[in-house]
């Protein structure tokens, strides 16, 4: 749709319902033909003045009617919402997850859902609703928006198209490319506990504690899950806590986007070593951490970073 075009079309937004003034309508080519049909029929029984023939064309003309109406209802008061789904990496296609529900409960078959290159097709179950995946290409990273989507239906006959444009706010951010391998010479650096001789660190086995999100798999006991004991977590001692920094200057001889890359499987390599560890950036610095909120985090500030550097 051509940028003029777009800003004459009464266009919905997500969460809220399709009004009857922003849905479109046109016969498809059955539906033309469907037409000359009937304009045929009825031009013969005027020829003949048959009076069944009269009859079959005025009741071929109420089935196109209603099933313009039926076509034009299905759309009327669906809803639609969109989140992004899991990780995406530079290359990948991002997944976004789409729901349509209709506000009045009733079932809503033959919903299809288009975005720029991606559609689903799914049945709306009332208020229960329906969901779909829809994918968006990607070649670099940053943030990937949805954008505009097409909600039609050619239900019940599919003589007739009806569709409606719902605007999204939802997008994905596209995390770099990880690298093949880490290569960085950064030794990690210690903190040392004031009490004892154990601190948070990676040496000795000290016992266990319950789970909390975001703990890393590596460090789940599965033997008390599997004596139904519960989801615990181990916990180890030392004389120092390891906890790594993960420097973007320290990968002297690459470029802007190799450097971030290198990070990238930096970050992935330590979280699932269950290390502490940290992300230095010009401009920005993450501290030490670990957990699935952290590693996202950093991975977050590594799509996003600009180089403003002179």
């Amino acid at each position: 749709m051509s940028g003029r075009l777009a800003r004459f079309v009464r266009a919905a937004r997500t969460d809220t319902p399709v009004r009857g003034r922003q849905i479109y309508i046109l016969p498809t080519r059955y539906g033309l033909l469907y037409g000359v049909l009937v304009a045929a029929v009825f031009i013969s029984a005027i020829n003949y003045g048959n009076n069944l023939a009269f009859l079959l064309a005025f009741q071929l003309a109420a089935v196109g009617h209603v099933a313009m109406h039926q076509t034009w209802r299905n759309l009327r008061g669906l809803r639609l919402g969109a989140d992004a789904l899991g990780r995406v990496y530079a290359g990948e296609d991002a997944r976004f997850a789409v729901r349509v529900a209709a506000a009045d409960g009733r079932d809503r078959p033959a919903v299809q859902v288009d975005g720029a290159a991606d559609r689903t097709l799914v049945d709306c179950r009332g208020e229960a609703g329906a969901a779909g995946v829809l994918r968006v290409p990607t070649v670099c990273r940053g943030r990937v928006p949805l954008g505009r989507l097409t909600l039609s239906t050619r239900y019940p006959l599919g003589l007739l198209r009806a569709w409606s444009y719902v605007d999204t706010d939802a997008g994905a951010v596209v995390y770099p490319r990880p690298a093949d391998r880490f290569d960085a010479a950064a030794d990690p650096t210690y903190a040392g506990v004031e009490q004892g001789s154990l601190g948070v660190g990676a040496d000795d086995f000290v016992g266990l504690r319950g789970y909390r999100p975001g703990d890393a798999p590596s460090r789940l006991d599965w033997k008390t899950l599997a004596r139904e004991r519960g989801l615990h977590t181990r916990q180890f001692g030392g004389d120092r806590a390891d906890r790594l920094w993960l420097s973007f200057d320290a990968l002297e001889g690459l470029d802007t986007e190799r450097r971030l890359e290198a990070l990238c499987r930096g970050i992935l390599d330590a979280e699932r070593a269950g290390r502490h560890y940290g992300l230095r950036l010009p401009g920005e610095e993450i501290p030490p951490g670990h957990g699935e909120r952290h590693a996202e985090r950093c991975l977050t500030a590594l799509a996003l970073y600009e180089d403003r550097r002179p």
